[in-house]
Order: structure tokens, then sequence, then C-alpha cells
């Protein structure tokens, strides 16, 4: 499927369709699936909780030698499991990525007790859209050390070998979901984005690492998109040839929209706004009615010429603000019952909204 074949598919979605941002607090498969399923795109979850294996970073970084981790997630590489260890995977991940052969890349049961089972679901619910997430290459960088204490980008070789990594791990998972007979929507988890600085060489190193990572997987037949839930240089994620940005819409909406050139230029290429309109932090106070208000306010008042919110509107799609895993089963319960809430409200806004009056072609 080409690249704007793929994006022309974001016009099939339900308007405001939600779908999950990745993580959930179950401990068991099966509430983990049944959540996921329920909403419009289901999801992948990912089960952290008591699974550290399932965390983010660990999960991204299966299979690299010398990683460990710790309860929490935090990972580490063993330098000298890391040297002992380099030349085979090294060998094994460029056959991998030269022949396209990388189903032994896909999550195991350990990283993602969920994966095979949705993938089943998916398929016998003949599914035309389903969404998978992963870490992404910068914020895996940023998170890992090494047992020496450094940042793994510090390590000769190893910031490579982890963007590799990723780029086989995300490749299997999108053909994967290919067979399963889906349209995968795929996100890359970038919250250490907002670290991103232009004056960083390595930083703009990654920011044209990511560029052909998401060329990448539009060529496998992939929606594309990023999450990143901190405010960073928009700019770099909106000129990055996405099919969606994700982000925390109480933290960023505004912010995003002041990119009036960045964002022309994504919203006229076909892409997308995917909505954290529900926020995820127990700290925060809100009615459901008054986001949607805001949402709408702004769009209406600061979209790019050209755009309006009955254009683009119903295409965008709508989610928590950021993973669910360090919530109860109760409170995720909560957030995505009144993401369900805001869907209908601004399905109803819409239905309200006069139709653009068109010329009389009668004099």
């Amino acid at each position: 499927m080409s690249t704007s074949a793929a994006r022309r598919a974001l016009a099939l979605l339900p308007p405001h369709a939600t779908t999950g941002i990745g993580s959930l607090p179950y401990t068991q498969l099966e509430p983990g699936l049944r959540t996921a399923f329920a909403l419009d795109i289901p999801f992948l979850p990912q089960l952290p909780v008591g699974r550290p294996a399932e965390f983010m970073i660990p999960q991204a970084l299966e299979g690299l030698p010398g990683l460990g981790f710790d309860e929490a997630g935090r990972c580490a590489v063993e330098l000298a499991a890391w040297s002992a260890g380099r030349e085979a995977f090294e060998a094994r991940l460029e056959a991998a990525l030269s022949s396209g052969e990388l189903a032994s890349f896909e999550p195991s049961p350990e990283a993602s007790l969920a994966w095979r089972p949705f993938l089943e679901e998916v398929e016998r619910r003949a599914l035309a859209f389903a969404k998978a997430q992963l870490a992404g290459p910068f914020t895996v960088n940023l998170a890992t050390r090494t047992s020496e204490g450094r940042a793994a980008l510090e390590e000769p070789g190893l910031d490579t070998a982890i963007f590799r990594l990723t780029r086989a791990r995300a490749r299997a998972m999108v053909k994967a979901l290919r067979r399963a007979g889906t349209t995968p929507l795929f996100f890359l988890d970038e919250p250490g984005w907002a670290a991103f600085s232009r004056a960083d060489p390595w930083h703009q190193r990654a920011s044209h690492e990511l560029r052909l990572l998401v060329e990448t997987l539009q060529r496998e037949g992939a929606l594309v998109g990023v999450h990143c839930c901190g405010n960073t240089d928009w700019a770099s994620l909106l000129d990055a040839g996405l099919d969606v940005l994700s982000l925390d819409v109480r933290l960023s909406l505004d912010a995003v929209l002041e990119e009036t050139g960045p964002l022309a230029r994504f919203l006229d290429s076909g892409a997308t706004l995917s909505l954290g309109i529900i926020p995820t932090d127990l700290a925060s106070t809100y009615d459901v009615g008054e986001l949607v208000d805001a949402v709408e306010v702004s769009l209406e008042a600061a979209l790019p010429p050209g755009h309006s919110l009955e254009q683009m509107g119903g295409q965008m799609l709508l989610t928590p603000a950021c993973g669910l895993a360090l919530r109860t089963g109760v409170e995720a319960e909560r957030v995505l019952e009144q993401l369900a809430e805001a869907r209908r409200r601004l399905l109803d806004a819409r239905a309200a909204r006069p139709s653009p009056i068109r010329p009389s072609l009668v004099s």
C-alpha cells in the first residue's frame, strides 16, 4: 500500500474515532484485551504492572546483548556483555533488515503478553484498522544507561544498534498486523522528544533517523504516528512526514496551533491530529464538557488558513492524554468512559453545526 493510499484511509475512520495510548493497569490478559477492543480503533494493550519487561523501554530493547532492567523498567546495558554479543547481534540484525524476514523481532510473550492474542483477535474480527505502539528510538536512547552510568547514546555504536533494533521491531510488528489483514496505525511513543533541541547535533541526527523510520513503516503499509506528551519543538514533528501527531490537549494543543506554517503543511498533506483530550494526571480536575468546548474554541480560532474545524474535525482521533498503567482499574475505566463522552459531545456539536453554504447554480 502506498503512503498516499494509506493516508487516504484515514477518511474511512469513524468521526472522532477513539483509541488508547497503550498501557493499562491490569495484571491479567483478558481485561486488557476487553478494554482495548471496546474502543473504535482497538489497540495493543501493554500490561507492565508486575511485568517490568513490558514497560516501554525494556519492551523496545528486548534481545539487546547486556540489557538489564529493574522493577520500574529502568534499563542499563552491561558493557562487557554488550561487547561480547555485539558482533553476532549486529549480524543477525543486518540479515533481518536486509531480507525483510523480521518475525524473530516481534515481541515475545515476556515483553508483550497481549501481542499474539491481539493479532489473533484482529484477524478473527477482520478489523479494518488496529493500533500498536513501540517506544521510539530517541526516547529509548535518552532513557537507557550503560553499566558505567553514561547515556547509551554516549557509547560508540550502541545508539546506532538501538535505532536499528527499534526499526526492526517496528517493521516486524507492522508486517504481522498486515498479515492479520488490517491497516496498522502504528505509533512511536516519544515522550523524550520534549528534550529535543535543534542546537544539538545528535538530536538533529535523531530527527533524520525518525524521518527514515516513518518512511520505512509507511512503505510497509502503516499509518504512522508519534505520541509526545510533553511540550517540544512541534515543528520538528509536524515536518517529520507523519500521518498522525498525538499530543496532550491541555498541555500542548495551543502550542501546536501556534506553528502555523508547519501545521498547514502537515494538514495539507492529509495528516491529522490525535487529541489526548482526557487528562490522566490524578491531580487534574476538569469537566468533560468544558474540555470539549475548549478544544473547539482553540481549533476554530487558530487553524491555519484554508482549514476549518468542519473540514478536519471528524478525522481527528481521540485518546486519553497518556498511558494508564499507573492508574487503578477503576480510574482507567473512568477515563475511558469520559473519552466516550467527549466523542459523543463532539459528534453532537458536529451535527448541530450549520453545513457550509454552497453558491446557488440557479439565478
